[in-house]
């Protein structure tokens, strides 16, 4: 469990600075960076098979014949539990093992739905449980096995002999404990089966699944699960029809009965009135979903989220309202604007891969919180935890790096319906950072744990250099190293363009680019036959002219003449690592509001309290390095590029 400071509004999971500055020297000698190549995933030909290419689609096909399992319905359920990647017999951060996701959760109970589906599948077919965890094509053999066997107890010892009657089985094989969740998984396994899909493996092979549109589902059949209906809270998520959601309310109560500022976990707002929502922040919990649940409903944890997403089925839970002010970014301006979502799972320990059940109901929670608010879909208004400004310059370097180097954010986007571009040169002034995940395989340390190397995996990153050449030190960001060069910690966010970001190119060389980065210019590989970026479009600023520099700031306030006299003034500092200097140029995020909202008692009863203090400076915002900032806009000029 992770441990939470004293101060309010505040989290610690994941702070980066004493970890990243021990990894020191390991970095150069461990750097093996994979190749890359523009990310892609269309739908296969028609057809219920496929072409393709490696062991993979074979094994598929072997294992549905075994079982008596339509391959189509097998491949469906595959691209669901792991886009058919088996992560090496690591787990997932549900314990879920290989390509059809066996499950074995230390410490659930015998009798918990969807967690040790491995010791079922070993039942079924006699393979070992280390043989099922390890062994790929063993995995899907298990999964098989275990899928005919729902389907065989539901049909009372007959196989369905349609494919619209395997749905109730695909339903029980989520290990959903609701028939919302479990309705849910089905549901995308359908329309996987009636799109299509098709995925590049990190070993290079590939497997497709041919689109029928015309797959019907027997969706009647669900009732035969026996589940748990809708939850009967009077609270009422705040979640799209498609999702299943239930609501735990966090805790909002006094921690010193004599004291009306001694309270947690969030602040009672009002928000979309008077304060805007602009984004939406990703996180990951570091800890169970069970656990988080308990943190948040603890008043003295001073830490909350609107959301968490179970990663097992993807249950949302709901447990602050969207209208009030979350404690979760470490940025009280942040907090303001954004809806926190916390995600089951861990950045670097504790597994090694999110599963598509959170992916998924995350993209859905996200697309709808982004309709709601209007918060544009694109990475600088949905972003990680990683990506949240330090507010001041001392905090720049304590700030968090969730959900990490390894969370899919091309999949991810694709999924909340913004898909990154993937097609065409990148030759114009932006760019958009978007390696190809399965491919780009990359070794990092964890420095929070013995600088413990990382085997290497697919990644969402690509490294940082100081000059075009591979031997070049990593850069090494101001706001983390006061000397020396980056490093391959995976919490030293200072040396990784993430995928969706977009930054102005500062010159090209070979098959190396270099981009506009905290101030600084740095150099990627990009390998004119595996790209890594891709063209974007949309306005950038630059200094105006005259101006030897400009100031950056990691928060919004208003003037000082903004305030009532009840209301204390906060500070407006600029960073002192960070500056914008002549001819540099940032991809624009667009205007800000300039605010402050005062929220300090439980009750409202401090003067001015529960007021939004609105100022009339303007600020913009920019995509800076791996985080997010604020110009002046009186400081800048803005381009546009086509």
């Amino acid at each position: 469990m992770p441990s939470f400071p004293t101060s309010r509004r505040s989290t610690a999971r994941r702070t980066a600075a004493a970890a990243v500055l021990a990894c020191g020297g390991l970095a150069a000698a461990l750097l093996a960076p994979g190749t890359a190549s523009a990310s892609g995933s269309a739908p296969a030909a028609a057809g219920a098979s496929a072409r393709a290419s490696g062991g993979t689609q074979a094994a598929y096909a072997a294992a549905a014949a075994r079982h008596h399992v339509p391959e189509s319905v097998l491949l469906a359920v595959g691209y669901l539990e792991s886009r058919w990647v088996d992560h090496g017999g690591k787990p997932s951060t549900s314990g879920a093992y290989g390509p059809l996701g066996l499950t074995q959760v230390p410490g659930a109970k015998a009798d918990a739905p969807g967690t040790h589906t491995l010791a079922a599948a070993a039942r079924l077919t006699g393979a070992s449980a280390t043989r099922l965890r390890t062994d790929p094509d063993s995995n899907i053999d298990g999964g098989a096995a275990l899928l005919a066997s729902y389907a065989r107890a539901l049909g009372h010892g007959s196989l369905p002999t349609t494919l619209a009657a395997w749905y109730p089985a695909v339903a029980k094989y989520s290990g959903s404990a609701t028939t919302a969740g479990a309705k849910a998984f089905a549901d995308d396994a359908w329309n996987v089966l009636r799109s299509g899909a098709a995925n590049t493996l990190p070993n290079g092979g590939s497997v497709a699944l041919g689109a029928q549109p015309a797959a019907k589902a027997d969706t009647a059949g669900l009732s035969a699960l026996g589940l748990a209906g809708p939850a009967t809270s009077t609270l009422k998520p705040e979640c799209p029809a498609n999702l299943d959601c239930n609501y735990v309310p966090a805790a909002y109560a006094l921690n010193d009965p004599t004291d009306p500022t001694s309270y947690g976990d969030y602040d009672i707002a009002d928000r979309p009135h008077g304060m805007k929502v602009t984004q939406i922040v990703l996180h990951d919990t570091e800890e169970s979903y069970d656990n988080t649940l308990g943190t948040f409903t603890n008043p003295a944890s001073y830490v909350s989220a609107h959301y968490v997403v179970r990663s097992g089925d993807g249950l949302v839970t709901q447990m602050v309202p969207t209208k009030d002010v979350a404690w979760q970014a470490g940025n009280w301006y942040t907090n303001m604007h954004s809806v926190g979502i916390e995600q089951e799972g861990y950045a670097v320990q504790g597994a090694s891969w999110f599963t598509e059940e959170m992916y998924r109901s995350t993209s859905r929670l996200v697309h709808y919180l982004a309709a709601k608010y209007r918060v544009p879909l694109d990475r600088q208004h949905i972003i990680g935890h990683d990506n949240v400004p330090g507010p001041t310059s001392s905090s720049v370097a304590g700030m968090h790096w969730d959900p990490g180097p390894y969370w899919d954010w091309a999949h991810f986007m694709k999924l909340a319906g913004a898909p990154l571009p993937s097609h065409g040169p990148a030759n114009g002034p932006l760019v958009t950072i978007n390696p190809d995940f399965a491919r780009n395989l990359q070794v990092t340390l964890d420095c929070e744990n013995g600088n413990a190397p990382q085997p290497a995996q697919a990644s969402s990153f690509v490294p940082l250099y100081t000059a075009p050449s591979d031997t070049a030190p990593l850069f090494a960001d101001p706001g983390l190293h006061s000397s020396g060069t980056g490093t391959q910690c995976a919490n030293d966010w200072g040396d990784k363009a993430s995928s969706g970001q977009v930054f102005a190119v500062a010159a090209r060389q070979g098959d190396w680019t270099a981009i506009w980065w905290d101030g600084s210019e740095v150099w990627f590989k990009n390998p004119a036959g595996a790209p890594v970026i891709r063209p974007a479009r949309g306005a950038y600023i630059t200094p105006k002219a005259g101006l030897a520099s400009i100031p950056v700031y990691g928060r919004a306030y208003p003037e000082a003449s903004a305030y009532p006299s009840d209301i204390p003034v906060q500070a407006v500092s600029a960073y002192s690592q960070y500056t914008v200097k002549a001819g540099q140029r940032y991809a624009l995020g667009g205007a800000v509001p300039t605010d402050y909202y005062r929220s300090v008692t439980i009750d409202g009863t401090a003067p001015g309290d529960r007021t939004d203090v609105v100022g009339t400076t303007k600020y913009l915002q920019i995509q800076l390095g791996h985080r997010v900032a604020y110009v002046l806009a009186s400081d800048v000029d803005v381009r546009f590029a086509p």
